[in-house]
C-alpha cells in the first residue's frame, strides 16, 4: 500500500491519504497479518511492506527513548512515516507542577523522528497525538492546560483527540483552526457522552482514528474487548465518501485503525484502500507490492496461545 491521492474531476491534486494502524507490534498478528514464524524484531519491516504510516502507541505507557525511535527509522525502511501517541503524563496522569519537564523529556525523545531525511525534509513525524480520556472534560482548568501544552509543542505537528462530547464546540473548533492543529475525527460507538460524528477540518492535515463500534463492551471492559470489531464493507464505503469530502479541505489525511485484536485493523485498512481505489481515486507514489499479509477472502484466526499486545488506553 502506498499513498493514495484524491484528485478533483479536473485532475487537480487535492489531498494525499495515508492509511495505517494504531500499533504494529502484536504477537497475535503473526499468521493473520505477518508471515508465520515472523520474529518481533521483524514486525516493523513486515508492516512497512503493507502500510505507508503507523501510529506508535507504546509511547503512552512509557516515555520513549530517542535511540529506540532512531532504530525504528532503520527497521521500517526509508518510506514509512510515524505518528506517535503522547506519554500518559501529558494526557491522563498530569502533574500540574512537573508536566513541563515531562514535555521537555518527551520532545527530546522524539527528536529522531523530526530529523530531515532524504525525501522527508521535515522528518518522518506525521503528528504527536494527544488523546485525552473521557474524564478530561471541558472545564476551565483543562482548557488552560491544553492551551499551555500546545504552546509547549509549537512547531511540532500535533493532533488532539477528545473522548468527551462537551469539547466539540464552535469555540474549540475555531481555536484548533487558529493553531493549525487537527481535531481528530473519530469512529466509535454512538453512546451518550462520547464525541459526535464530525468531519471538521481544522488544519492542512486531517487525522482520523477508527476504534470500532462495540457498544456493549465500550464501558467497563478491557481494551481487547472494546476494540475487537471488524468493519463491514458498507461501513468502510461510507467512510470513503467522508474521506473524499475531507480531502476537499485538507491536503493530507492520516487514517489509523485501532481495532487491533486478531489483526482486524490491518484487514480493514487494506479493505479501505481497495474501496478508495474503486471509488476512482488515483493510487500514486511508488507503491508497495504486498507479498504477504491479509489477502482477500483469507483471514485465519490468531495462533492459539499467542498473547495480544497491551491494549491502548
Amino acid at each position: 500500500m502506498g499513498v493514495i491521492r484524491i484528485h478533483s474531476p479536473h485532475g487537480i491534486h487535492m489531498a494525499d491519504i495515508l492509511i495505517g494502524t494504531c500499533g504494529y507490534s502484536y504477537h497475535e498478528w503473526v499468521g493473520p497479518v505477518y508471515p508465520a514464524g515472523t520474529k518481533p524484531g521483524a514486525y516493523l519491516a513486515c508492516y512497512a511492506g503493507l502500510f505507508p504510516t503507523v501510529e506508535l502507541d507504546f509511547s503512552f505507557y512509557a516515555m520513549p527513548k530517542a535511540e529506540n525511535l532512531a532504530k525504528m527509522l532503520l527497521d521500517g525502511g526509508p518510506r514509512v512515516t510515524f505518528s506517535i501517541k503522547a506519554f500518559q503524563g501529558l494526557t491522563h496522569k498530569i502533574d500540574p507542577v512537573r508536566w513541563p519537564d515531562v514535555a521537555k523529556q518527551y520532545l527530546e525523545a522524539i527528536a529522531p523522528l523530526r530529523e530531515p531525511l532524504p525525501g522527508f525534509p521535515a522528518g518522518r513525524l506525521e503528528a504527536v497525538l494527544f488523546q485525552f480520556p473521557y474524564q478530561f472534560g471541558y472545564e476551565g482548568e483543562n482548557r488552560r492546560y491544553l492551551d499551555k501544552l500546545l504552546k509547549c509543542f509549537e512547531g511540532v505537528p500535533a493532533a488532539v483527540e477528545f473522548r468527551k462530547a462537551d469539547w466539540y464546540t464552535g469555540r474549540v473548533i475555531e481555536g484548533m483552526k487558529d493553531r493549525g492543529v487537527p481535531l481528530v475525527a473519530l469512529d466509535m460507538p454512538e453512546l451518550r457522552g462520547l464525541p459526535p460524528l464530525m468531519d471538521v477540518v481544522t488544519a492542512d492535515t486531517a487525522y482520523i482514528r477508527l476504534h470500532g463500534r462495540n457498544k456493549e463492551t465500550w464501558w467497563g471492559s478491557d481494551g481487547a474487548a472494546r476494540y475487537d470489531y471488524l468493519y463491514g464493507d458498507r461501513e468502510l464505503e461510507a467512510w470513503a465518501d467522508r474521506i473524499k469530502g475531507i480531502g476537499e479541505q485538507a491536503r493530507r489525511i492520516l487514517v489509523y485503525f485501532n481495532n487491533h485484536p486478531k489483526g482486524k485493523a490491518a484487514k480493514n485498512a487494506l479493505s479501505l484502500e481497495k474501496i478508495l481505489k474503486k471509488a476512482g481515486l488515483w493510487h500514486g507514489g511508488e507503491g508497495k507490492d504486498v507479498k504477504h499479509g491479509v489477502l482477500p477472502g483469507m483471514f485465519p484466526a490468531a495462533p492459539p496461545g499467542v498473547p495480544a499486545n497491551k491494549p491502548e488506553a
